[in-house]
């Protein structure tokens, strides 16, 4: 066990010791973080696979103290080193992606052009390895008896920690904060493109009962229809709707109930950074106008852990600080974001 009579609460932060400055090591920490510095498909700016070092980094700023989750620390968080291996074969992949991508927007087709026909198999191949890999890593944790979050990333990146917990939970829900959909069939070519992460939940995890996404400002027709076409499977609170109910007078905590109550006693938070309004993520890869104070969502969890729902994992996301880590708040933000689920996920 971690012998915590020598460690300070109030001192700085220390990069010795983990996440948060917190002294945890894999085997005495409650919960573990699975960092994926992953972004091949990302479909604007890059940088996401930076997210978990910026974040690790940004969490040595974060005071302990949590109001709605006293102590949470002291059940111990940890997170594991990036993986330098699946880091260097994102940023090869995504030379590959970008040459894909830029060809689209051309106009041009890729079933035409055989030498970008092979990288755009490559890349879906690649992207089958780190699901694959995401999903014995995460299970690995799992089957120790540990809490797990994920830390992205782009979005594609929680799909086999979903499917990792999909083998013990058969009926569980996702609660989606998020800008986007998500909803797309291999967008761009990429069968597990960051912007398909839920159509391919909802395709291979049938024990994911129901979908509730939060904040959506930013969809096509396509997976408009595909809300409407599965109201039992996906319910989807568009930004504008929650905001010109709060205009025509209906607090902040009616919407949040209406959310909890579409959700299933088992919950999984997925938690893109672009849900949040953008002046608290400038340099995220797909930035909309709209969206969420980061205490709009802290309180959405606090009733939801009020509810009595069972927190079964988390996934953070797209967090990016931009050519420098010093160009934004983003990985502050996300360490904030990232220290509440962790505190919410240990709090039962």
């Amino acid at each position: 066990m971690t012998e915590l009579s020598q460690f300070d609460p109030n001192s700085v932060g220390l990069k010795s010791n983990n996440i948060f400055g917190l002294p945890f090591q894999e085997e005495d920490a409650q919960l573990v973080l699975m960092p994926v510095p992953w972004e091949v498909t990302v479909s604007y700016r890059n940088g996401t696979s930076r997210g978990p070092e910026n974040i690790f980094d940004a969490s040595m700023q974060i005071d302990l103290y949590d109001p709605d989750v006293v102590d949470g620390w002291k059940k111990g968080f940890y997170m594991m080193p990036v993986d330098k291996v699946i880091k260097k074969k994102s940023d090869f992949l995504r030379q590959c992606a970008e040459l894909i991508i830029s060809h689209l927007v051309d106009g041009g087709d890729v079933s035409e052009n055989e030498q970008l026909s092979e990288k755009l198999a490559e890349v879906n191949a690649a992207s089958t390895m780190m699901i694959n890999w995401v999903k014995e890593m995460t299970g690995r944790m799992l089957n120790e008896g540990k809490k797990v979050g994920l830390v992205g990333g782009d979005h594609s990146t929680p799909l086999g920690f979903i499917k990792a917990l999909a083998e013990r939970h058969s009926d569980f829900g996702i609660l989606q904060i998020d800008a986007h959909a998500d909803l797309r069939n291999a967008y761009e070519g990429f069968t597990y493109s960051h912007a398909s992460i839920m159509y391919n939940v909802l395709k291979e995890v049938p024990q994911m009962k129901k979908l509730v996404q939060v904040g959506i400002r930013d969809y096509c027709d396509e997976e408009l229809m595909m809300i409407r076409q599965n109201p039992d499977r996906i319910a989807t609170f568009f930004d504008k709707d929650i905001k010109e109910q709060q205009y025509e007078g209906a607090s902040w905590k009616q919407v949040c109930q209406n959310i909890i109550n579409e959700l299933p006693q088992k919950v999984y938070i997925s938690f893109d950074i672009d849900g949040l309004d953008p002046k608290l993520c400038p340099n995220t890869g797909t930035p909309v106008p709209g969206g969420f104070e980061m205490e709009h969502i802290f309180y959405l969890f606090k009733q939801l852990h009020l509810s009595g729902r069972e927190l079964i994992g988390f996934d953070l996301n797209e967090v990016s600080c931009g050519e420098h880590s010093m160009d934004g708040i983003d990985s502050i933000v996300g360490a904030r974001v990232l220290y509440k689920l962790c505190n919410y996920m240990v709090a039962r």
